[in-house]
């Protein structure tokens, strides 16, 4: 298919062929979880389709909330126009525009009432916050490319509302902010994040390109974020600037919403990226180091994903199918280089990426469905498996191009490194690769299988096409755990949690049993069970309730105490559970008490993690640039 790249220098031969379409989005009624728009749209006369965007990039699937759509009028002047819908491609809008016509009016209303899960189409807004999607408040005439629709937008905010986004605003009057023309792919791609409790920081202020960090939150107290978290953030963009040696952007824009209101996410975009954690995601010490990933992954998503992107997934528009084969690249590179990133800038510290990727690895250590399903058919079934439940998840497999991608980058930079004698690494591919001309506007380079092994190729020759394909391919019922023992780890299985799963068991308030009895449960209820393991061989299932742990009321501490007695030979776990309102008392025939990930230094290989998470830039404090 035909790519229109997207380049910001068009603009002026692009408004020579077209006038734009004027959409103005009215966010008065957010915090009722309502949104107006308003759109003008040239047309001429005679049979017009309007679209709904529909494949949304950076989510791999169909995900336009069209469902959400609703109170729509079209109308000419003063007469309102009859629509109908597509039978077969719901995105679709039929209508007549009447003789003489240069100008359409569309009304639309967004109803912001998804539940809190999901991306973009989930829940965006709160009482004091609002974040915009664009794709779900407007019609664009099919026919154009995106790149070559232009559109001019404007946001009316609530009083006393500010706002963040990589838009350029043009005016502003009170609490009405017009922004400057864009293409219609580009303003999808810039969303505004908006709040009453509202924060902009400039980070690494020496560097150019200016970078800043937009701060929505619930409440005033949730803004509060540390000067040594900001100096990390800072210290970030500096990495990125070592690591990629580029920057294929303006400005750029974290947009990070605090909020318990909002889905909970991360979502690329080429100049900002919308980052959604919970109110106090940045302010309480164990959910920042949850979230410490997420501003380095979507931040290296500007490189890898955006600027460089698989060819099935650079489509050129919103109506044809993405390919996503290679998203154990997309994803699987990006969730490497992200977490590099936060240990080299100092959000996470050595020990915690450590302790992160041991739970990761872990994880998809055991992952029954890897028997049948390999890691490609996740990435070819992407659109299909990012809805899916948790419930027997280990046995479907769902999006593992993430943490599995993250292992096989990790056996291909530790591979590099033994072949060059340590003269090389992955830093070099990534400033081939993803660095590709140097700094430059936003504009997508599309890439194949092939080119990808070529540049490797270009790195160290090696037969990088096996390398590659014999891990995407494998079918083994472990994990690619090559990259953890070349860097001169492995995992080992202790009775205490590491620092990372301590936070994941605390902040989720549950149970951690996957790899003592075999499952995981919040509240006394199973979240989910591993194929194979004792509590599956037991009987035990998705949903049914912990009534009682040996013979009394189940709680946390009463059920980790009794795995923690199953040690030498201790008594079984008895569970009485109750499966919709039927009860059976069960026996879990395990011996080992807890079992929690860790990573372990093998002295005699040396320590390549130590080379991988050392800072490349020089980093620097607020208070010494002051």
């Amino acid at each position: 298919m035909k790519f229109f790249p997207v380049f910001f220098t068009a603009f002026a031969a692009l408004a020579s062929a077209a006038a734009p379409i004027r959409l103005q989005l009215d966010l008065r009624d957010a915090p009722r979880k309502i949104l107006h728009a308003e759109m003008s749209i040239p047309v001429h006369p005679g049979p017009l389709t309007l679209l709904y965007p529909q494949w949304i990039p950076g989510e791999h699937s169909p995900t336009g909330p069209i469902d959400n759509a609703a109170g729509l009028v079209i109308s000419a002047g003063s007469q309102t126009l009859a629509w109908r819908r597509d039978d077969v491609n719901m995105f679709a809008i039929h209508v007549t525009v009447p003789p003489g016509t240069t100008e359409l009016k569309a009304k639309l209303d967004f109803l912001a009432t998804a539940a809190p899960s999901g991306f973009s189409a989930g829940a965006s807004t709160g009482p004091n916050l609002a974040i915009v999607s664009w794709n779900e408040v407007v019609l664009y005439p099919q026919g154009e490319p995106p790149a070559q629709i232009l559109v001019q937008p404007s946001v009316h905010l609530p009083e006393g509302w500010k706002y963040g986004t990589a838009l350029t605003p043009s005016s502003e009057s009170a609490a009405l902010v017009d922004f400057q023309t864009v293409p219609l792919d580009m303003l999808i791609d810039s969303p505004v994040l908006a709040g009453r409790f509202f924060k902009e920081i400039p980070l690494a202020p020496e560097i150019t390109p200016k970078h800043f960090v937009d701060l929505a939150a619930d409440g005033p107290e949730d803004l509060n974020i540390s000067a040594e978290r900001i100096d990390a953030w800072s210290n970030l963009v500096r990495e990125t600037g070592a690591l990629y040696r580029s920057r294929h952007y303006n400005s750029y824009h974290f947009l990070v919403t605090l909020s318990d209101s909002v889905a909970h996410f991360g979502l690329e975009h080429h100049q900002s990226s919308d980052d959604r954690v919970e109110a106090r995601g940045f302010v309480d010490d164990d959910a920042a180091m949850l979230n410490g990933d997420l501003l380095p992954h979507e931040f290296t998503h500007s490189w890898n994903g955006k600027y460089r992107r698989p060819a099935g997934l650079a489509t050129g528009n919103y109506s044809d199918p993405m390919k996503g084969d290679l998203l154990w690249v997309y994803e699987g590179l990006t969730q490497y280089l992200g977490d590099v990133l936060a240990a080299r800038s100092g959000i996470w510290t050595a020990d915690q990426y450590r302790a992160y990727l041991a739970a990761s690895a872990a994880e998809m250590d055991h992952r029954p469905g890897r028997t049948w399903r390999d890691l490609e058919d996740t990435a070819v079934a992407a659109q299909i498996l990012y809805s899916t439940s948790q419930q027997w998840d280990n046995w479907r497999r769902s999006v593992d191009y993430y943490p599995e991608g993250e292992l096989i980058w990790l056996d291909a930079d530790t591979t590099i490194r033994k072949l060059t004698h340590d003269k090389k690494s992955l830093n070099d591919f990534c400033a081939v690769f993803l660095g590709l001309g140097g700094n430059t506007q936003p504009e997508v380079v599309p890439y194949t299988f092939d080119q990808l092994v070529a540049t490797l190729n270009s790195v160290t020759p090696y037969d990088w096409a096996g390398f590659l394909r014999e891990r995407v391919t494998s079918k083994s019922p472990h994990a690619p755990l090559g990259g953890i023992t070349a860097a001169g780890y492995h995992i080992e299985y202790q009775p205490e949690p590491n620092e990372y799963t301590r936070a994941e068991e605390s902040h989720d308030r549950g149970v951690n049993a996957w790899y003592s009895l075999g499952f995981r449960a919040t509240d006394n209820v199973i979240d989910d069970v591993l194929v194979g393991s004792p509590a599956y061989n037991a009987g035990l299932g998705p949903e049914m309730r912990i009534v009682a742990v040996n013979g009394r009321r189940a709680s946390d501490e009463l059920l980790k105490r009794a795995i923690r007695d199953t040690k030498a030979n201790g008594p079984a776990v008895e569970l009485i559970l109750e499966n919709n309102g039927f009860f059976k008392t069960v026996k879990i025939d395990y011996q080992g008490g807890e079992r929690y990930p860790h990573l372990v230094r093998d002295k005699n290989q040396p320590d390549l993690l130590e080379q991988i998470l050392k800072p490349l830039a020089r980093h620097e404090t607020r208070a010494s640039l002051e």
